[in-house]
């Protein structure tokens, strides 16, 4: 056995446009949307054969409709790779694609593979409604449909009522807790609508997404920039009736989908292109499920320590906007710069397509820190239940610059 220690890297990385709920993207299947992200992530490495991947990791949030039966396996045969490339899934809810490149990056450091591919998908506009299964057939009462989109559902009544309140309760709760004003929170995600606006006129996007066969949407269709601090403010609160969280401070319902290719050291000469960054540590955490949204505190810090560095070597941060409340309360804790947070704009603007979003701050923060030639960037998630996933990139490029002006 060699002592040869091996690194993962990104070696490409792409996504669909993300569309709103019942919008551009809501006749396709979540498994196609899959399947273009694959393509699309592969086109960005011509030379690489498919044949050569050993592995795909695919994160869904929901698998109760037509991504399920293992979505990743089935977005491989769609997508026309080999019927000899394996996959599997995973669901760590919001966090599922990011779990997928952490998962992946193990696997490729640990020596079992050189080639992963990972990534995500989520159809919130197709997941379907559910009808519990009776204890005895054919019962005499009404059944419920239950929607799949979104939330707890099939509650275990042995779980204490404080840890299944609803996403947008448990974030008026972190609101209380941390005096993080309405106007915080509007001026927060109306900063989100008008970065992710400037991104796509200024081309950052351009090549990191791809578009749906048949489908005439070429931007993420929940970016409004006209959005300002005024107008949102002029928006009821939509979880209590004197709260602060409304639709406009919150991360709106989404399809899409996204793909991150890691490799190994070696892999270059096998994929045909240099990485852009390294994988260069990774955080998991947890804490009561109602405070959820702060769970990226704790993972970052973790995956900080392990990548042996601090906040003041950060140069970028792709935080996940599932709320502006909780962003806001992350960002505080961790007292980083707001500037180098979500330059390119966030979820509220973006869209959160569950269990995509992941794989769109990874590939996001790999862009950001090459643009601005910044050595060290932070890409972190809140995740429903009650936990967190962090990784720390390291830019390949200021890397060897580094190097480079030690010699």
């Amino acid at each position: 056995m060699s002592d040869r220690v091996t690194s993962c890297y990104v070696y490409a990385a792409a996504r669909t446009p993300f569309g709103r709920f019942n919008g551009g993207l809501a006749d396709v299947r979540p498994d196609d949307l899959a399947a273009t992200a694959i393509g699309g992530v592969l086109a960005k490495v011509p030379d690489f054969d498919p044949v050569g991947i050993d592995d795909v990791v695919w994160g869904t949030a929901n698998g109760a409709g037509e991504e399920n039966r293992n979505v990743g396996r089935m977005a491989v045969l769609l997508s026309g790779l080999p019927v000899t490339v394996p996959a599997t899934t995973v669901n760590r809810l919001c966090g599922s694609s990011l779990d997928a490149v952490l998962m992946g990056s193990r696997a490729i450091e640990a020596g079992d593979a050189e080639v992963i591919l990972t990534g995500g998908v989520e159809s919130m506009t197709r997941a379907p409604w559910v009808l519990p299964k009776p204890s005895r057939a054919f019962p005499a009462g009404d059944v419920t449909a239950v929607s799949t989109t979104l939330g707890w559902r099939f509650v275990n009544p042995r779980m204490p009522k404080e840890w299944t309140i609803s996403l947008g309760e448990a974030n008026e709760q972190l609101q209380e807790r941390f005096g993080i004003s309405r106007e915080r929170q509007d001026e927060f995600a109306a900063r989100s609508h008008r970065l992710a606006h400037e991104a796509w006129e200024a081309g950052f996007h351009d090549d990191l997404v791809v578009g749906v066969e048949g489908i005439d949407l070429n931007r993420d269709e929940s970016i409004r920039p006209g959005s300002t601090p005024e107008s949102l403010a002029g928006l009821k609160p939509a979880f209590r009736r004197d709260g602060t969280i409304t639709a406009g401070n919150a991360s709106p319902l989404n399809d899409g989908a996204s793909a991150v290719l890691l490799g190994g050291d070696v892999a270059a000469e096998r994929i045909g292109g240099a990485p852009s960054a390294r994988i260069a540590g990774r955080g998991v955490s947890a804490l009561e499920p109602q405070a959820f949204g702060y769970a990226p505190v704790e993972a970052a810090e973790r995956a900080l320590r392990r990548a042996g560095i601090g906040w003041s070597d950060v140069g970028a941060v792709e935080l996940n906007e599932a709320f502006a409340v909780q962003s806001l309360a992350c960002m505080d804790a961790w007292k980083v710069d707001p500037e180098i947070v979500n330059s390119r704009g966030g979820a509220i603007a973006i869209g959160h397509p569950l269990g995509a979003s992941g794989g769109r701050i990874v590939g996001t923060l790999a862009k950001v820190l090459r643009e601005r030639n910044e050595r060290w960037g932070v890409a972190a998630i809140c995740i429903g239940v009650g936990q967190g996933l962090a990784v720390v990139l390291e830019n390949v490029a200021a890397n060897e610059l580094v190097k480079e002006q030690a010699r």
